[in-house]
């Protein structure tokens, strides 16, 4: 042996079982970043393709101070922070645990002559040669994943997609993933290194470090049991490894609660709603002047899935207030039977509305309220003399671009109210929704059958469901991966810690505990970490979801208002103890499958 380097790769191949979830942690990170720059890198090349042929080569010019590029990149920079931060905490505990399984074996290099700093040079040169394979194959998925990705966007997504380059390969994501899985490494591999170093060649080899952090007090035993209190006194002993598992924790929670906020910033700004017209058909000026008798015509046509209308009329004297004491002008809009469904299927009404009485001849109207005016269910008006009742209201207004509130009020009636109120039956507004298999024939029998009677817009290409879909998908998949390796890192490390106090859990099966006792030990300490992990996601995750809520939303969109996301909280916890219990299983069934004179004997 020419050196004490050249134990590296005998102890990878030795230690390879244990290694497992250090590597696997690796590949994660550089797939991640791989894929989310490379897919950036694919949306830039897609954007510029789009420009040159809308604009030609002048469009190259302006590219790099395109908002589009900017924001691409700026969430593929925010993704590998958040990734390089996981990244730090999960291999950073993987690797503690590994050093305290080997204490004896730095304890006889300590004996044989080796310094501190070769210590952590080899503890480090050691988490290197785990990238030699860890990168290639995490950069290979990231390539692979792009491929997959942009297929997907482009047949089946299309649109504003079908451009998308398909095998494109890109030099940004690759060194990207290359970097994320060389810095992450070594940031991981500096504390453990450094513990390593610290642990005296006698007391290494005696055994193990993990021994000798007795408790200087007695345990505490008024309010649980002694495996129970033994099991968190195992947890709290290790500062260090107690926050790294709190971190592990934390972070899934946090991250699932900040792209909650992300999927409903994105709902903000591509509504979703569920009467979104393919083809619109306006009459002139805005007036109810399109034939009522249109809408017959049009719901037997090839290509046409649903039409609905409209009917509006501005201005109408209005007497509102307490005991109708002051005049207004005020707006009217119909609403057939599926907008207002609409409305109940989208959530868009608040809290106490009935919507129930709005259908058919009625004197009960829903109301969006102007800007000083405050309106709730139960409120009583009079428009063109008559009297009507509020139902209820909107959350915002969904005639604006932004939802935000105009200076006048706007009643939306039925039809059969609107009709009663002004006598008009036309339409000002005749909305189509096509089918899936439309094509630009059927769009252009349609406008035939319109002629004069309107406007025809065709808003096809508008469409953002599938961009929608798209990227929640992406997000969800993003928070999905992340939150498996944060399992199967917990469990790693709880039963690496288990394997480390080996020793401990034999000398305890020798002086009478038996194999409930230990699984009940294992379990207090995996839920010690789940709980302060809980605790502090739960604190950082509500306080970061604020601030993001407040910045991305309520900034742009005043009617928003952020609220605990009670759903999304409780989903993360059931899942975070789902993978608590998980993480006992495995080593607690090692611990009673051992004999205890195997647990006394291991190193």
């Amino acid at each position: 042996m020419k050196s004490y380097l050249s134990l590296i790769p005998i102890s990878a191949k030795v230690h390879r079982r244990q290694n497992r979830m250090t590597l696997l942690c690796i590949i994660f990170a550089v797939f991640l970043v791989t894929a989310v720059f490379s897919m950036a890198d694919m949306s830039v090349r897609m954007e510029t393709a789009r420009l040159l042929a809308k604009h030609g080569s002048q469009a190259l010019e302006n590219m790099i101070g395109s908002a589009a590029v900017q924001n691409y990149f700026l969430l593929a920079a925010a993704l590998f922070v958040l990734i390089l931060i996981a990244g730090v905490l999960m291999i950073s505990s993987s690797i503690n645990s590994n050093v305290a399984q080997r204490t004896k074996f730095f304890g006889m290099m300590r004996c044989i002559g080796m310094s501190r700093q070769q210590i952590i040079r080899f503890v480090r040169l050691e988490a290197l040669n785990w990238c030699e394979t860890a990168i290639p194959i995490g950069v290979l998925l990231g390539i692979g994943i792009t491929w997959a990705l942009c297929g997907v966007l482009r047949y089946l997504v299309g649109e504003e997609f079908s451009n998308i380059p398909l095998f494109g390969i890109s030099l940004i994501g690759i060194v990207s993933g290359i970097l994320v899985g060389i810095i992450t490494v070594l940031i991981a591999a500096g504390s453990p290194a450094k513990r390593a170093a610290k642990v005296s060649p006698v007391t290494a080899v005696s055994g193990n470090s993990e021994a000798a952090n007795h408790a200087n007090h007695a345990l505490h035993t008024r309010f649980f049991k002694i495996e129970t209190a033994l099991g968190i006194h195992h947890a709290v002993s290790n500062k260090k490894n107690l926050i790294l598992m709190t971190g592990s924790f934390a972070l899934s929670i946090i991250l699932f609660l900040s792209f909650t906020v992300v999927i409903e910033f994105v709902g903000c700004i591509m509504p979703q709603s569920s009467n979104t017209a393919d083809i619109k058909i306006s009459g002139s000026d805005a007036s109810n002047s399109v034939d009522s008798a249109l809408l017959n015509k049009l719901e037997g046509m090839d290509g046409v899935k649903r039409v609905f209308a409209r009917r509006n009329l501005s201005d109408v004297p209005a007497e509102v207030g307490k005991d109708n004491s002051r005049s207004e002008r005020i707006d009217l809009v119909s609403y057939s039977n599926f907008d207002l469904d609409c409305l109940t299927k989208d959530k868009l009404l608040k809290e106490g509305s009935d919507i129930g009485k709005v259908y058919g001849n009625s004197k009960y109207v829903l109301a969006v309220c102007g800007k000083n005016d405050s309106l709730e269910a139960g409120d009583v008006l009079k428009a063109n003399g008559q009297k009507l009742t509020i139902a209820g209201t909107l959350k915002y207004n969904p005639f604006s671009s932004d939802g935000s509130l105009d200076e006048k009020i706007t009643l939306i009636t039925s039809d059969e109210t609107f009709t009663r109120l002004t006598g008009i039956s036309d339409y000002s507004l005749v909305l189509i929704q096509t089918s899936k298999d439309a094509t630009n024939k059927n769009v252009a029998a349609i406008r035939g059958v319109v002629n004069e009677n309107g406007t025809l817009s065709d808003l096809r290409d508008q469409r953002t469901a599938n961009t929608y879909i798209a990227f929640v998908l992406f997000v969800y998949a993003f928070l999905a991966i992340i939150t498996l390796v944060t399992v199967l890192n917990i469990m790693n490390s709880i039963s690496m810690s288990v394997s480390a106090k080996i020793k401990q859990y034999g000398a305890m099966r020798a002086v009478g505990m038996d194999e409930r006792q230990v699984t009940k030990m294992i379990a207090a300490e995996a839920f010690t970490y789940a709980v302060s992990g809980c605790a502090v996601g739960c604190t950082v995750g509500l306080l970061v979801s604020k601030l993001l809520y407040d910045y991305l939303i309520t900034a742009h969109y005043s009617y928003a208002v952020w609220s605990i996301p009670a759903v999304p909280l409780v989903i993360i916890l059931l899942f975070v103890i789902a993978a608590a219990i998980a993480a006992v299983y495995a080593p607690a069934k090692r611990i009673q499958n051992m004999a205890v004179t195997d647990t006394i004997n291991e190193l």
